[in-house]
C-alpha cells in the first residue's frame, strides 16, 4: 500500500538578478512577444518608448538558472520640463509568476534609478500591484501622455520627497548624453 501523498513546498528558486546588456535584446524582444503579444506596439506606453531608448544601466534581466524569466525597463522622459523615467515593460515568464521575480526586478531597477539620481517613475499598470512600491495615482491632467491611456491606470512614483510636487505637462522621451541605451 501507497503512503498518502504530503505536501512538500518547493524550494526557492535561484533567481539572479543582472544588468540588461545588448546580447539580451533578441532574448527580451521574445518574452516580450510571448507575454503581450502584438498589441503591445499601440500601447500608449509604447509611443513614449519609440520616442527614447531605454537605459541599460537602469534595465534588468532575471534568471533562473541559464534560462531568463523576466526584464524590467527604464526609459528615459520628460514630464513638461522635468526628467523622470518610464517603467516598463515589467515582465515575467507566465510559470514563473507570483514567486516574487516582478518585485525583485521592480526594487532592483528602482534602487538604481534612485542611487543614479533620478526623482521620478511613471508607469501605466495596475495599481493594486505597483502600489507596495510607492506608485499613486496622477491627478487627472498632470501628465499628457501621446496618446489614450486610462487614469485609473497612471502612476507615479517619487524616488525623493516632494519630487512631483508642481510638476505637470506632456510626457515624452528623451535622449541622455553618456548614458548606455538600446531600443527593442
Amino acid at each position: 500500500m501507497l503512503a498518502p501523498a504530503r505536501f512538500c513546498p518547493m524550494t526557492e528558486l535561484p533567481i539572479t538578478l543582472a544588468p540588461e546588456t545588448l546580447r539580451d535584446a533578441d532574448a527580451i524582444e521574445k518574452l516580450h512577444r510571448r507575454t503581450f503579444g502584438p498589441g503591445r506596439f499601440s500601447r500608449t506606453a509604447f509611443r513614449l518608448r519609440e520616442q527614447a531608448e531605454h537605459d541599460l544601466s537602469l534595465s534588468f534581466t532575471a534568471h533562473v538558472g541559464t534560462m531568463m524569466v523576466g526584464s524590467v525597463r527604464l526609459t528615459p522622459i520628460a514630464i513638461g520640463t522635468n526628467p523622470a523615467l518610464l517603467l516598463g515593460p515589467l515582465t515575467v515568464e507566465p510559470p514563473f509568476r507570483s514567486v516574487g521575480i516582478g518585485a525583485r526586478l521592480m526594487d532592483v531597477s528602482m534602487e538604481a534609478a534612485k542611487a543614479a539620481g533620478h526623482k521620478l517613475i511613471v508607469l501605466v499598470g495596475d495599481a493594486p500591484y505597483y502600489s507596495r512600491f510607492g506608485f499613486k495615482h496622477v491627478p487627472p491632467g498632470r501628465i499628457v501622455m501621446p496618446g489614450p491611456v486610462d487614469p485609473a491606470r497612471l502612476l507615479v512614483a517619487e524616488l525623493a520627497d516632494g519630487a512631483f510636487d508642481g510638476v505637470s505637462g506632456p510626457a515624452r522621451g528623451i535622449a541622455q548624453a553618456g548614458h548606455a541605451a538600446v531600443s527593442a
